[in-house]
């Protein structure tokens, strides 16, 4: 029997889903993919198939995370990018084969071939990540509001105010916390006869 995983948090732009196989960077932190194994599960999810992963390339894959992770927040936060986080993206980025092809629905859509490995996978989300940060894309990058999160998200919404990674998730438990609160409030204006 296969081991229990945390669900994956899918997203429509590549670079900042896969930042978010680390969730709850500011409180328990929850890693989607602790193994080689649902690593090959989350690139098959994401139109990224390859057959194996080693531990190396796990490690590769985390690195590549948490540099594009740096690289969202001071892009959201206006601050300069880190060199260190630069030099990985770029490296990963110029390192894989993969090459984009046309949908009959007239889309871009990366392929690999059936030889490719993991790390021409992490060169498409590398690229992916370039699109964003260097504002390539419409939409801006911004930080989920709930504070154990603080995931850089792209925020393509009409007005780019959106405030939660993640409205299922982060958005629902912070409206259900701030609804708690104000339910406890009025029992409490209601006992003391303060309104």
């Amino acid at each position: 029997m296969r081991a229990r995983f945390p669900d994956f948090r899918l997203g429509n732009v590549l670079a900042t889903s896969f930042t978010a196989t680390l969730t709850e960077r500011r409180g328990d932190a929850v890693e989607r993919i602790p193994t080689p194994e649902r690593l090959v599960d989350w690139l098959a999810v994401n139109g990224l198939a390859v057959e194996s992963c080693t531990t190396a390339q796990l490690e590769l894959a985390r690195k590549l995370r948490e540099s594009i992770h740096a690289a969202a927040t001071a892009t959201a936060v206006q601050d300069a990018l880190p060199a260190s986080a630069i030099q990985v993206i770029n490296d990963c980025s110029i390192q894989g084969r993969a090459a984009a092809v046309l949908t009959p629905e007239g889309n871009r859509q990366w392929r690999l071939s059936s030889a490719s490995c993991v790390e021409d996978a992490l060169s498409v989300i590398a690229a992916d990540a370039i699109s964003i940060i260097a504002g390539e894309r419409d939409g801006r990058m911004a930080l989920c509001a709930s504070p154990t999160c603080q995931a850089a998200f792209f925020d393509t919404s009409q007005s780019r105010t959106r405030k939660w990674c993640d409205m299922n998730t982060c958005g629902n438990r912070q409206k259900k916390a701030r609804f708690n609160a104000n339910q406890r409030r009025n029992e409490t204006a209601a006992r003391t006869g303060v309104i």
